[in-house]
């Protein structure tokens, strides 16, 4: 957006996170996002008072899906969009990656129809530490979702609307539980790297190798451990599977 110094454009990029650079994950990016978590608490909480829902029926109406009001801006989605091409590079491990992938890749059709909008919501607002984590939004059907909200763990419904916490590992979080391998002291301010949910099970890893696990039936945490004490520790991803009974 350097061609663009419009305050109005400065302050949708700030609302609507439309330009994130990449960055190193470093411990002082981390830091730095839990001291602005209060902030961004009520800087969130005041645009999502300002910002409704977009339905289906308001789509179709020309609304924009994401909720950003274009026609109070100083720049078109289209030129945007077209500046944004222009200037902004995909992160990537790999140089020359995209390219190559992209000639593997089935080729789409412009204009076809490859999914239905159905509604977004600025009621719930997912926080990710850093751009190449991953799993932290699960949806396990239709209408239930699993996110990370800083230090909570949160299920929203999309049929009622309503958000619930189910963990928060803000303060300190300990086992109800007693099972082989638990730590029974748990953990305390775990930032949470991944996420899992499956068969009422929700898991999640931190930075440090922490793994908390807890039934969605019942109180409490029901498994704590460490995966590994080693330096760079973070749990990167996490899966669920049913062993053979």
């Amino acid at each position: 957006m350097s061609n663009y110094h419009d305050d109005h454009v400065e302050d949708m990029e700030d609302d609507y996170d439309m330009d994130d650079p990449a960055e190193d994950m470093v411990d002082a990016h981390h830091e730095r996002g839990l001291r602005d978590s209060d902030s961004e608490d009520d800087e969130y909480a005041h645009s999502n008072d300002k910002i409704p829902d977009t339905s289906a029926a308001d789509a179709r109406k020309g609304k924009d899906i994401q909720g950003i009001p274009w026609e109070r801006l100083a720049i078109t989605r289209e030129n945007y969009r077209q500046t944004r091409l222009e200037q902004y590079k995909n992160y990537e491990n790999i140089p020359n990656s995209g390219e190559a992938a992209a000639k593997e890749c089935k080729p789409t059709v412009k204009g076809g129809m490859y999914y239905e909008f159905r509604q977004n919501t600025r009621s719930v607002k997912s926080t990710i530490l850093h751009f190449q984590l991953r799993n932290l939004v699960w949806a396990t059907s239709k209408h239930d979702v699993y996110l990370m909200s800083h230090y909570s763990v949160l299920h929203w419904s999309a049929l009622s609307g309503v958000d619930t916490e189910l963990m928060n590992v803000q303060g300190h979080v300990a086992p109800r539980e007693k099972h082989p391998g638990s730590l029974l002291e748990g953990f305390s301010q775990t930032q949470v790297s991944t996420l899992a949910v499956k068969d009422n099970l929700l898991v999640a890893g931190g930075f440090q190798g922490e793994l908390i696990c807890k039934h969605l039936d019942r109180e409490g945490i029901s498994f704590c451990c460490r995966t590994t004490y080693d330096d760079n520790a973070i749990t990167n991803a996490v899966e669920i599977f049913n062993t053979a009974r």
